[in-house]
This record gives C-alpha cells, structure tokens and sequence, in this order.
C-alpha cells in the first residue's frame, strides 16, 4: 500500500476524511499503574469519516483496556499537532500516535520524538520527512489503491466520462496518493481539479464554480463523501441531477454517501474504512512491549455500487 522512497528516507506511505476540540483523557506520563500512557493527535474532524475514526479510536484505546489516553483535535491545523505532539514528549508518554493532516514540515518534532526514545505509530495519513526511521508502524488504508479502483469503474463503465476532479487537504497523503492512482488509470479524461478540503461546505463551493468554468463535464470524482455531498447540493442547485446529468464516483463509505448511492446520487463508492481502533489498540501494545511489529498494516476495505440495499446502509456502523 505505500513506497518509501530514500533521497533523505523520503516517506510517501498510502491513507484516507471526533467531535471534540481540545486534550481528553488523563493527562500522560509514565504512571504506576501499568497503563500504556498513549499521546493521540487527531488532525481534525473534517468528515464523517473521521469523526467515525475518532470514535473507534477512543472505544478501544481505554482504562479498562489497559490504556491511559491523552487525545488532542488540532482542528486541521499542522501547528496545533506540532504542539501536541511537543507536549506529549515533555509529558513522556509511553508511545506517541498520530494522523498528520499533511505530508511535510515534520522534520523537526519527529527527530526531537526520536531522541526522547518514544516510539510513534502513524495512523491514517502518512509522512514525508528525511529524518530515519521516523516510525515504528503505520496503520491505515492504501489511498493509491482507492484511487485506482475508482479509476478502473470509469474506465469500464464511464469511458468517455468528461472528469472534475474534487480533491482532498492538498498535500496530504490521501489527496496525494488517491490523485496518484486515479489519474494513472483514466488522467486524460480530468477536464479540471480543485480542492475542497475533504469538507461538505467547501465542496459545495469548488463544484459551484466547476458547473462554471467546465460546463460540459459529465462526471465528479471526489477524494472523499463529504464533499461529494457538497458537490450533491451544488449539482442539484443548478438544475441538473446528480448521477444522472453528472455521475459521481466517491471515496470513504460513511453512512450519508451509502445513502446518496442508493437514492442514486453517487454511482460508485470505493471504502475507506475508519473502524480499526481495535487493530490500533493491539499494534501499540505489541510496540510498547518492544516486539516485532510489521512497517505496514493495510484495513480491508470493499467497494460499492447502486445495487446497494437499504438494508446495507441502514445496519452501516459509521
């Protein structure tokens, strides 16, 4: 699911979009108890994806579970987790975790982590940094692979497809990598790009001014539901229909895009599957332990068309 790329050990891993703004849980640091203290920044909660993310993150990740977690939101700002994670070695938390919003600018706090000997496991998103062995382990899902058999529906079923293409955060690994692998398979038929920040309101606003600028387009491909959605209300304000006038092929599988891919506003959705807090839970133990952990663990993750059911969406955990 990733490359690691050396000219500086130059990281460029595959990923993909809670509720709460500010530190959770006990405050970290080595206690007495034989709880793994855990420092946690989140880099937002931008999506529905993400807030499912958090979710699982924090269901497992427990006291009773052996845990003593310290979570922090950075609000999708790279500062605010360059600060948590600076707090978190100052507390000097057993294992650090974290989902960077964007691939680089982590030189410096990664090699300060490095030298206060706290292990980090990567999850979700990835980094690009010339610091070595920068991580332990990195959790999360193939982005390049998403884009790809995304890539591959249009080719087969949307060839002639006139293609804008609603991109994610630019910069981070899941724009990054699902770009990759999408336009390696069907690039010459992208009319136009533009960024809507992996969020509903601003993906509503590029597609408004996409329906502009490339009047003849005839599909979106959109890095993540949310925006998809936004693109749903912007399509539909301008009087035409959604999976029908313009198909969309999305990426993520919350609840809400299932929902539009039965109503037949999406036409095909790729997972990105946020539920793998458990997964999570058991990687950091092993790491704290000291034990042999592989560099990359990939989610399973299906795919989706319009002969979803009802029933399908309805029994969807996120």
């Amino acid at each position: 699911m990733s490359a690691i790329a050396a000219g500086g050990l130059a990281i460029s891993l595959a990923a993909c979009g809670g509720s709460s703004t500010g530190d959770e849980g006990a405050q970290a640091g080595s206690g007495g108890d034989g709880a793994i203290t855990v420092g946690y920044s989140q880099l937002g909660a931008e999506s529905g994806w993400r807030t499912a993310n958090t979710e699982s993150v924090k269901q497992n990740l427990t006291a009773d579970k052996g845990f003593k977690l310290t979570f922090v939101d950075a609000q999708q700002k790279q500062e605010n987790q360059i600060k948590a994670l600076r707090d978190f070695v100052a507390q000097d938390v057993d294992v650090i975790a974290f989902s960077p919003v964007v691939e680089t600018g982590w030189d410096d706090v990664l090699q300060e982590i490095k030298d206060a000997g706290i292990p980090v496991v990567l999850v979700d998103r990835t980094v690009d940094t010339k610091v070595s062995d920068p991580f332990v382990t990195h959790i999360g899902s193939d982005f390049k692979a998403e884009g790809t058999k995304a890539g591959d529906w249009v080719k087969q079923n949307a060839p002639d497809a006139k293609i804008f293409e609603l991109q994610g955060t630019l910069g981070s690994g899941a724009q990054v990598d699902r770009e990759e692998g999408f336009d390696a398979v069907v690039g010459s038929q992208v009319i136009g790009k533009a960024s809507g920040n992996f969020t509903r309101a601003e993906g509503r606003t590029a597609t408004e001014a996409a329906l502009q600028a490339y009047p003849d387009m005839t599909m979106i491909f959109t890095h993540n539901d949310d925006m998809g959605l936004g693109a749903v209300e912007a399509i539909e304000a301008a009087g035409k229909k959604p999976g029908t006038d313009i198909q969309i092929v999305s990426v993520d599988a919350v609840r809400d895009g299932l929902q539009a891919l039965v109503d037949k506003k999406f036409n095909y959705v790729v997972e990105c599957n946020p539920a793998f807090g458990d997964q999570l839970a058991e990687l950091i133990k092993k790491v704290h332990a000291g034990e042999d952990v592989p560099k990359e663990t990939v989610v399973e993750e299906t795919t989706f068309d319009q002969t979803i059911t009802q029933a399908q969406v309805d029994a969807r955990p996120y």
